[in-house]
């Protein structure tokens, strides 16, 4: 039952669009101020489930209807925003500081549950998946992460994987950019192996690219130029936030190259892992993200903690915060990396 207390990002992303004021940041306080001071003082928890209680587990329909109901609370929050805006005279810092707040609420409610759902089987999650990016203008993720990242995680190929001494500031611009260069490459590839040229209907990318730009135009009918201006700053807030939580999942980890030219197997060794008990519930255990780089197709609820793994001396939340102090984030970070360059 633990997983419910998700809830609490989509509640705190309403509180702050309804009474606005200082509530206004909503989910920045739940996910940048109270779990890192929260998860300071509560113990880590590294325990990990039985073989009975997982397999009573795996098919409990409970634990996706958890990651289903994101979908709508995702747009009731930002359609509402684009309807208030039709209707109220927001303040200047007002408005900025709900749009981080529903950022936030894009980035772990779409971005976050579409990598859980773009990792399983079936029609239904793929358009679930699919659905949860747009709103975050992303929808070209999951076909990098699951064919690029997942396959060069920690190496030189890979765009998602911070470099040793890496700034997040470098590695926002280095990965994102990367990510759509994947994306286009991949694509590519594949038209090209099913001998289509690359200006195609069956061009995954050109689809979701009309996708995105018909989702923009309806924030334009709804709310104008301010609502298309507000789509597109959530939209950033959530990528960013995303590349966030890549930067610190792999930095200066890196895979030995060797002497057949080609990496070293992924292993525990080549992700941080956070036992934090806050940011395994509403993250929907990804700070336990060695164990999801060994065998990606494993539920979030099945997902073990990996005490041989690097492990992350903060949670999610805190380590981000760290991250955008960057002689801070080095001095922490990389003392731990040494015993893990073999």
């Amino acid at each position: 039952m633990k997983y419910l207390f998700a809830i609490f990002i989509p509640i705190l992303g309403f509180t702050g669009l309804w009474f606005q004021s200082w509530l206004a940041p909503g989910s920045f306080y739940l996910g940048f101020v109270f779990i890192p001071i929260l998860e300071f003082f509560l113990p880590i928890n590294s325990t990990n489930e039985t073989a009975n209680i997982r397999k009573q587990q795996n098919n409990a329909i409970y634990f996706d209807i958890l990651l289903y109901l994101n979908l709508p609370l995702l747009y009731f929050l930002n359609f509402y925003f684009l309807f208030m805006l039709q209707s109220q005279q927001l303040d200047f810092w007002i408005w900025i500081l709900l749009v981080l707040n529903l950022g936030i609420c894009t980035g772990v409610m779409g971005i976050n549950v579409a990598h859980e759902l773009g990792h399983r089987p079936g029609l239904i999650n793929k358009l679930f998946s699919q659905a949860l990016l747009l709103p975050a203008l992303y929808m070209h993720f999951t076909v990098e992460h699951n064919f690029w990242h997942h396959k060069y995680v920690a190496t030189s190929k890979d765009p998602s994987s911070a470099r040793f001494n890496e700034s997040l500031f470098h590695f926002w611009i280095r990965s994102i950019t990367g990510v759509y260069k994947k994306s286009i490459f991949l694509e590519s590839r594949r038209l090209t192996q099913c001998q289509l040229p690359f200006f195609h209907w069956k061009n995954q990318l050109l689809g979701q690219l009309v996708l995105q730009f018909c989702y923009l135009g309806v924030c334009y009918l709804i709310a104008g130029l301010l609502g298309l201006v507000t789509a597109l700053g959530i939209a950033l807030i959530a990528i960013l936030l995303l590349e966030a939580i890549n930067y610190i999942e792999h930095y200066g980890l890196q895979r030995t190259l060797l002497d057949n030219h080609q990496f070293e197997r992924v292993s525990n060794f080549h992700s941080w892992n956070s036992d934090h008990v806050l940011g395994r519930i509403f993250l929907y255990e990804l700070t336990r993200h060695p164990h999801h780089h060994e065998k990606a197709d494993v539920k979030y609820q099945h997902l073990e903690s990996k005490l041989q793994s690097p492990q992350l001396p903060f949670g999610y939340p805190a380590s981000i915060l760290i991250a955008l102090i960057p002689p801070l984030w080095f001095n922490l970070m990389n003392p731990r990396i040494d015993p893990y360059i073999r």
